[in-house]
């Protein structure tokens, strides 16, 4: 109890100094609707040469009638507020030293061999190319490593999969056991649960089409090393984004960065 407590605490904290560099803006998707955005403000320190960096995967939509992207495409979401938020917690939570804004890579240059972890969200809309999914083989097998986040049911999976298994049709996307050390390596997560995103207010139901049940997949390489983590049917995005809400529940929030902590710093040392 009293970690949970000192927890909160610090990422409470470092959530009220950050929200002191934003300029917010009311929004609504209905009258009951409780949240609130912010507008794009660059941190005066956003070119701060540190040894960590939020980087994001910009990448092509499923069924784009021209294979590009848009500047808001489905690999914006949330951006950039769920990634400069979620940073702040990891400056209070961990030792590392993170730089305050995000850096959004792509797989049409070697850009993203600098970058040793990768966040892509909404994977389950993605449509990678021939020389994209050749590039992003390399860069797993060179070392690095992407968390995927935020899709949900069967229909999301078979796409995400459609470009995963030209990326690595020879490995296998399993399920990642309890005892990995992506759990454990600064925090204990054994007793996982579904993260809810914001379309389930006021949180009734935690799953999303049909993906009543939290999977936690990912795939290896020769040496047993994770090179993807796959958090499927939950939402941790829409977590750090909205952990600063007191509408969004502390236990969601608290799981959420517990998990990309966990999963930043195995990228790191493994």
């Amino acid at each position: 109890m009293r970690m949970k407590r000192s927890f909160m605490i610090a990422l409470l904290l470092g959530l009220t100094l950050w929200s002191a560099l934003y300029a917010q803006r009311r929004f609504r998707r209905g009258m009951d609707w409780p949240f609130q955005e912010t507008e794009d403000v660059t941190p005066a320190d956003s070119d701060e040469k540190t040894e960590f960096v939020f980087a994001r995967l910009r990448y092509p939509n499923w069924r784009s009638s021209d294979r590009m992207w848009s500047m808001r495409g489905s690999w914006s979401v949330d951006y950039p507020k769920a990634d400069r938020q979620f940073v702040q917690g990891v400056r209070r939570l961990s030792r590392l030293h993170v730089r305050s804004t995000e850096q959004v890579v792509d797989l049409e240059s070697d850009e993203i061999f600098n970058w040793p972890w990768v966040y892509v969200v909404e994977p389950g809309h993605w449509d990678l190319t021939d020389v994209q999914c050749k590039k992003l083989r390399e860069y797993l097998l060179r070392g690095g490593f992407i968390m995927t986040d935020d899709f949900h049911g069967s229909m999301e999976w078979d796409i995400f999969m459609l470009s995963m298994k030209r990326v690595f049709p020879d490995r296998e996307m399993v399920d990642i056991p309890d005892k990995d050390p992506i759990f454990h390596v600064i925090y204990d997560l054994d007793k996982r649960f579904q993260v809810p995103g914001i379309v389930n207010y006021p949180f009734d139901q935690t799953y999303e089409y049909d993906g009543v049940k939290d999977t936690w997949r990912g795939i290896y390489d020769d040496k047993g090393r994770l090179m993807v983590g796959a958090c499927h049917n939950m939402d941790l995005g829409d977590a750090w984004e909205w952990a600063d809400s007191p509408e969004y529940p502390e236990r969601y929030a608290s799981l959420a960065y517990r998990i990309g902590i966990n999963y930043i710093i195995y990228a790191m040392s493994h």
